[in-house]
C-alpha cells in the first residue's frame, strides 16, 4: 500500500474534522508534521493541527469541570463513598488530559518550535506551548502544578517577546494576550496583572484599528471583544466576587465562549 502524500494526509485530516473524529485528525496532522523534513507547516496545516488538539483536549476539560463540580456537591453532602467513586473516575479523565498535553508538548519541543522560521509561527507555537502547560496546571496539584505553571509562564513570556514584531491588532498577538491574561487570573490568581495585560493589549489594538486589514478584521475584533468581556467580568469580580465564565482563545467546544 502506497504511503499517503502530505496533501492526502491534510485532506484526511479535513475529513476527520468534518466527521468530528478528532483522535484521527490528530494522528493525520502528526504524520504531516513528521513529513516536513524540518521545514515549517503551512498556515493551513498549522491551524488544522491546532483545531485537532483543541477539540481533543476541550472535550476532556469540559468533562473534568463537570465531574469536579459534582465532586464538590457530593463532598458537601458528606457522601464519602460517592466522592471516592467520583475521584477514581476523575483520575481517568486527568490521565487522558495528561496524555494529550504530553503529546502536543513533545511535538512542539521536538519539531514545531525549532522549525519555526517566521515571527508569526514562533508566537503561534510558543502560545500553544503555554496553553497546554496551562491545561496541565488546571488539574495538577502540588509540585506538578507549580512546574506546569512555571512552564506556562516561560512559554507565554517567550511568545510575548517574539510577538513584539507583530502588529498589536494581529489575531495571534491578541490571542496570546487573551490566554496569558486568563493564566494570570485563573492559575496565578493575580487579577491585577490579568487586567493590566488584557487592558494594555486591548488599548494598543484600538489605537491601530484603522490599520487592520479586511483579512484578519473578524478574528481580531472577536478577540478584542473577548478581552473586553473578561476585563468587565474581572473588574466586577474584584468588586463583588461574582463568578462567571471566562473567555479564552481556543478552538474547542463550549462551555467557554472561545476563539474559533
Amino acid at each position: 500500500m502506497a504511503v499517503p502524500s502530505r496533501e492526502d494526509l491534510v485532506y484526511m485530516a479535513k475529513l476527520a474534522e468534518q466527521a468530528e473524529r478528532y483522535e484521527e485528525m490528530v494522528q493525520f496532522m502528526e504524520k504531516v508534521s513528521a513529513a516536513t523534513d524540518g521545514s515549517e507547516l503551512t498556515i493551513e496545516e498549522r491551524n488544522l493541527l491546532s483545531v485537532a488538539y483543541k477539540n481533543l483536549i476541550g472535550a476532556r476539560r469540559a468533562s473534568w469541570r463537570i465531574i469536579s463540580s459534582i465532586e464538590q456537591k457530593e463532598e458537601s453532602r458528606g457522601n464519602v463513598d460517592r466522592v471516592k467513586t467520583i475521584r477514581d473516575y476523575k483520575a481517568k479523565i486527568e490521565s487522558e488530559l495528561s496524555g494529550i498535553c504530553d503529546g502536543i508538548l513533545k511535538l512542539l519541543d521536538s519539531t514545531l518550535v525549532p522549525s519555526a522560521d517566521s515571527e508569526e509561527s514562533k508566537v503561534f507555537y510558543l502560545k500553544m506551548k503555554g496553553d497546554y502547560y496551562r491545561y496541565l496546571a488546571e488539574f495538577k496539584i502540588g509540585k506538578e502544578r507549580d512546574a506546569a505553571a512555571d512552564n506556562t509562564l516561560a512559554a507565554y513570556e517567550s511568545a510575548q517577546e517574539n510577538a513584539k514584531g507583530l502588529a498589536s491588532t494581529h489575531p495571534i498577538r491578541l490571542g496570546l494576550a487573551l490566554n496569558f491574561s486568563v493564566f494570570y487570573y485563573e492559575i496565578l490568581e493575580s487579577p491585577d496583572r490579568a487586567c493590566n495585560l488584557a487592558k494594555t493589549a486591548f488599548d494598543a489594538a484600538i489605537a491601530e484599528l484603522d490599520t487592520l486589514g479586511e483579512e484578519s478584521y473578524k478574528d481580531s475584533t472577536l478577540i478584542m471583544q473577548l478581552l473586553r468581556d473578561n476585563l468587565t467580568l474581572w473588574t466586577s469580580d474584584m468588586q463583588d466576587e461574582s463568578a462567571d465564565e471566562i473567555k479564552e482563545a481556543a478552538a474547542g467546544p463550549k462551555p467557554t465562549e472561545e476563539q474559533k
